[in-house]
C-alpha cells in the first residue's frame, strides 16, 4: 500500500468453485472482529491470505491474480501483490509470469523434511527448558493449549492452526532466543500450507491438540523423559499434512 492512501480492511473470504485461470473468492461475514487499524493493509491482506491458504480457500495448484483478489478484498492490487511476494518467499506460492501466483503443493517428503528440522530445533530446546523452568511457568501456557483443543473439537482448521502457532511460539519464546523463535515459527507455518488438498479430520486435529496438553502435564510434573517423548512424537506427527 502506498503511504497516505486510505484503504478498507480486507474481508474474510470463502472459496467459490474453481475455474480455469485465476480463481475468485467471494466475501462473506468476517469470522473475527476487524483487526486494529494500527496494522497496515498489507499486513491485514497477508494475514487473510494465510488464513485462506490454511483453510483451503486458496487451493494448491490454482493460479490467483493480484487484481482479482484485490477486487474481492476491497483493496488495491499493490498490497495483495506485496503480500503474495512475501508468501512466495516463504514457499507458499510461486510467481507465474503474466498470470499471478500459483499455490504450491507440499509433497509428503517436503513435510517430512520440515518436521525433521523442527524436531532437531524444538526438542532440545524443550528439554533444556524443562529442567530450567518452574512448573508455574508452564501452567501459563495452559490457556493456549486449551484454545487449540477447543478449535480442534469444532473442526476449525484455521482456528487450530492459529492456536498451534501461538502455543509453539510461546513455548520456544521461553528460551529468550528470538532468532530460534522466528525460525521455528517459519518452519511451523510451512507445515500448515495444504498438501495436495489434504485435510486432517476433526478427530485427528483433536489428537494433535491434545498433545499440547499432555506435554504441559509432563513438564509441570517434571517428568522430563515423558516430556521429551511427547515432544518428539508431536513433531513427528507434523509429517502428516494439516
Amino acid at each position: 500500500m502506498e503511504h497516505g492512501t486510505a484503504e478498507q480492511a480486507p474481508r474474510a473470504l470463502t472459496r467459490t468453485p474453481a475455474h480455469a485461470g485465476s480463481a475468485l473468492l467471494q466475501p462473506t461475514v468476517p469470522r473475527q472482529p476487524v483487526r486494529p487499524q494500527r496494522h497496515s493493509v498489507r499486513g491485514q491482506v497477508l494475514a487473510a491470505l494465510r488464513e485462506a491458504l490454511v483453510g483451503g480457500e486458496l487451493a494448491p495448484g490454482e493460479v490467483y491474480s493480484a487484481p482479482a483478489l484485490a477486487e474481492r478484498y476491497g483493496v488495491s492490487a499493490t498490497p495483495v501483490r506485496e503480500a503474495m511476494q512475501q508468501l512466495a518467499g516463504e514457499g507458499a506460492v510461486e510467481v507465474v509470469p503474466n498470470r499471478g501466483f500459483r499455490v504450491c503443493e507440499r509433497s509428503s517428503r517436503e513435510l517430512a523434511e520440515l518436521a525433521e528440522v523442527r524436531a532437531m530445533l524444538e526438542v532440545p530446546a524443550i528439554v533444556r527448558l524443562a529442567r530450567a523452568l518452574p512448573p508455574e511457568r508452564w501452567e501459563e501456557l495452559r490457556p493456549l493449549a486449551d484454545a487449540g483443543v477447543s478449535a480442534a473439537a469444532h473442526g476449525d482448521r484455521v482456528g487450530y492452526a492459529e492456536a498451534d502457532r501461538a502455543f509453539h511460539h510461546a513455548l520456544i519464546s521461553l528460551t529468550g532466543n528470538r532468532r530460534l523463535t522466528q525460525v521455528t515459527d517459519d518452519l511451523l507455518r510451512g507445515t500448515q500450507w495444504p498438501a495436495g488438498g489434504s485435510r486432517l479430520r476433526t478427530a485427528e486435529l483433536l489428537a494433535d491438540a491434545s498433545e499440547h496438553t499432555a506435554l504441559l502435564d509432563a513438564l509441570i510434573a517434571q517428568e522430563y523423559a515423558v516430556a521429551e517423548r511427547i515432544a518428539r512424537e508431536h513433531l513427528s506427527a507434523a509429517r502428516h499434512p494439516h
